[in-house]
């Protein structure tokens, strides 16, 4: 590469200067330098763009983070040992005794009852699907289109949620 078009010192992310060396006859004169910046790809511009609206609108894709965390991890767990998918079952549950202790000690009625029953039933739902995802993988069977349910009815209840208060 000629000594016209290289960068010379330390080079700016992006920035290309191309240094023009002086003209004959002019002793004093300094040289010309152009400075051209590099235009990011379409596709660079793209990524950007998505994950600035990611990273704005995070507080609201919390349970599509966990949904998928939840996939990586049975598929793991799928891999290494499936049979943590009994484990797992027995854990499934935990939320219907989570309701039964807190109606014992805080009963509550009506809208209150609902929402936990329905909380309960979304998270036994969901403890279910990882104990059989784990056990027989992600994608056997319905498992795929139970956890693309379980997460579109977590995301909707949990926009709407965060909507209201």
């Amino acid at each position: 590469m000629s000594s016209r078009t290289r960068a010379r010192g330390m080079k700016a992310a992006g920035v290309h200067t191309v240094h023009i060396p002086r003209q004959r006859g002019r002793r004093a004169a300094q040289p010309f330098v152009i400075v051209v910046p590099e235009r990011p790809s379409l596709t660079w511009e793209a990524a950007r763009w998505v994950g600035r609206m990611l990273w704005r609108h995070r507080g609201g894709l919390a349970p599509t983070g966990l949904a998928l965390l939840a996939l990586a991890a049975a598929g793991v767990l799928h891999a290494m040992a499936p049979r943590t998918g009994l484990f797992l079952a027995a854990l499934a549950a935990g939320p219907a005794v989570w309701v039964l202790l807190m109606q014992r000690r805080r009963p509550g009625t009506g809208s209150v009852l609902a929402w936990r029953i329905g909380l309960a039933l979304l998270v036994t739902l969901a403890a279910g699907w990882c104990a059989a995802a784990a056990g027989f993988g992600p994608f056997a069977g319905p498992l795929g289109w139970m956890w693309l349910l379980i997460w579109g009815t977590a995301q909707t209840v949990w926009l709407i949620v965060r909507r209201t208060h």
